[in-house]
């Protein structure tokens, strides 16, 4: 599963969504697809087109198809990666959290009008139509300003960013509120909602693409040179979650661990016999701490214990 040819499809879904040629329906289920994994993937779909759109839950798809009915992948593991990958796909941002807070609102509006037609009329004549939306409790975020300009298309983005690093603002926090207590606090929902069209241009898109395409690489590089740890692999997924801080801290652990243990046992240049247990032992190590000092004296412990290939 070479990363160009994840570039390109995901690229190719860009456009897709960008141009809105959006017209067929869901996509199909891969081929050979196990019968008890098709619920979890059709609920995928589902989630990623309310996300995205249809061609970007197309793009999970063909991200899945090429470990289904793979001889190394038992069904455990396909389910892993179909969970998890659709988990990443639909990662968090302000968009995100803009279109969970609109969904309360039409659950709300539903058991309203259920209300009504289960004969509660006189009971709920006095009420308008956002009552129960307004019940629902606000959602309060802390964002940094360089998250927040992320989620933007970058050739704005950029010099937004330029423009924060010359303040020094760059992680200056701030507070957001997503509520739906009003007619205008849900309009101005919609429109934050309405931004995931822009998302697929965002720097935040960018990061997040090549993580997946790099995580399944990994994954893929696993199954042929130490199948034992690929499911280690695939729940290396699980230290990224959310936005902020824990996000951003995720990421940088994630990469210290396959640059300092995975990709050079399968470049061949670090003999690691048991790759999974010394990912779970690094993982053990990882601490909510920006400078990794825990982490990275571990992966050095780790390496230390065996050999340079080739020495």
């Amino acid at each position: 599963m070479p990363d160009n040819d994840g570039l390109l499809a995901s690229l190719r879904y860009l456009f897709a969504d960008i141009i809105g040629d959006d017209e067929d329906g869901p996509p199909s289920l891969p081929d050979a697809c196990p019968e008890h994994l098709g619920p979890a993937v059709s609920a995928a779909i589902d989630a990623l087109i309310d996300y995205q759109s249809t061609f970007y839950a197309q793009l999970y798809i063909d991200r899945l198809e090429p470990f289904v009915g793979r001889r190394t992948v038992d069904h455990a593991l396909l389910c892993d990666i179909a969970s998890l990958m659709a988990q990443r796909m639909a990662y968090e941002d302000a968009i995100r959290i803009a279109q969970l807070k609109l969904a309360e609102v039409r659950a709300a509006a539903g058991a309203f009008s259920s209300e009504v037609d289960t004969g509660s009329r006189e009971k709920s004549a006095s009420k308008p139509g956002y009552t129960l939306a307004a019940r629902s409790a606000d959602d309060v975020k802390t964002f940094r300003l360089d998250e927040l300009i992320d989620a933007l298309p970058a050739l704005v983005a950029d010099p937004l960013l330029g423009m924060l690093d010359w303040f020094g603002w760059r992680r200056r926090r701030v507070s957001i509120r997503f509520s739906a207590n009003n007619r205008f606090s849900i309009r101005r929902l919609r429109i934050e909602a309405g931004l995931k069209r822009w998302r697929l241009f965002s720097i935040r898109y960018a990061k997040e693409r090549a993580w997946v395409e790099r995580w399944l690489h990994m994954i893929d590089r696993s199954l042929t040179k130490q199948p034992a740890a690929a499911a280690a692999i695939v729940q290396t997924a699980t230290m990224i979650s959310g936005y902020g801080d824990p996000y951003r801290q995720g990421i940088a652990d994630w990469h210290a661990i396959i640059d300092g243990l995975v990709k050079p046992t399968f470049d061949g240049a670090l003999a690691l016999p048991d790759l999974a247990a010394a990912i779970t032992e690094a993982r053990a190590a990882a601490m909510p701490d920006p400078r990794q000092a825990a982490l990275k004296r571990k992966i050095a412990e780790i390496r230390a214990r065996v050999p340079a290939a080739g020495s």
